[in-house]
């Protein structure tokens, strides 16, 4: 997360506090040191952001302190709730969080709907100790196009390590596929991602090219294979 992006969390959430924060906490939700904290809170402090409080208390907002309210008319902010709470449908543990703070934001400036409801069952969550990779490492690896080495398992058991050039992410109802151009194959193939039981980000990368290569993933393997039963073209 970039510092602007961490400051302007960190006045979101404690815009939403009806206690001081401490530094400890914030850190946790934020994944950062407790010393990131206490750096990022003076530098809103002296940028006039009205935080009141000091280490080892907690911080506060001074109430009063807002920002303006996003302009979405109701259908929009409810169309917004329900394409946040699909994401729990992903198993991508890094949007669902992303999601939550969201809601949060949302929430503040107009108030919670709990009528609007979406069944959580989906693609399993992007546990490591279930064998399932982080999909936000995946996602940053599409970012910079960067290579990745990963240890797959086929449906039939079989593990194999591959090089691949990762393109993008693709989100069906019961699993996400990684697409990816793999150099064992040298051709497009599609990786459940929760059949990923090793990924390393290596240092090479394929700048440059991943608009090309997404602009011949071929139609027909675009989605790929997840029918159940039928063998994915690994």
């Amino acid at each position: 997360m970039r510092r602007s992006d961490r400051l302007f969390e960190i006045i979101q959430i404690l815009r939403s506090a009806r206690k001081p924060i401490t530094a400890e906490t914030l850190a946790a939700q934020l994944e950062v040191s407790i010393r990131t904290i206490y750096r990022d809170i003076a530098a809103l402090q002296v940028m006039n952001t009205p935080i009141e409080g000091e280490a080892g208390i907690g911080y506060i907002m001074r109430r009063g302190y807002d920002l303006p309210p996003l302009n979405f008319d109701l259908e929009e902010i409810e169309a917004l709730r329900v394409g946040l709470a699909l994401l729990s449908r992903t198993g991508d543990s890094a949007l669902q969080r992303a999601a939550r703070r969201i809601h949060e934001k949302i929430d503040a400036l107009h108030g919670p709907a709990n009528w609007l409801q979406v069944a959580p069952w989906g693609a399993a969550l992007d546990d490591p100790a279930k064998g399932c990779v982080s999909k936000s490492t995946l996602r940053d690896a599409i970012r910079g196009e960067r290579k990745l080495e990963l240890v797959y398992q086929d449906e039939q058991g079989c593990r194999t390590t591959r090089t691949v050039r990762p393109l993008a992410l693709v989100y069906h109802l019961e699993c996400v596929m990684l697409a990816c151009w793999c150099e064992l194959r040298a051709g497009f193939r599609h990786f459940r991602t929760d059949r990923i039981y090793a990924c390393r980000m290596l240092d090479e990368s394929f700048a440059g090219q991943g608009d090309a290569l997404r602009a011949i993933w071929p139609d027909q393997d675009r989605w790929g294979s997840v029918e159940p039963g039928v063998a994915e073209p690994v």
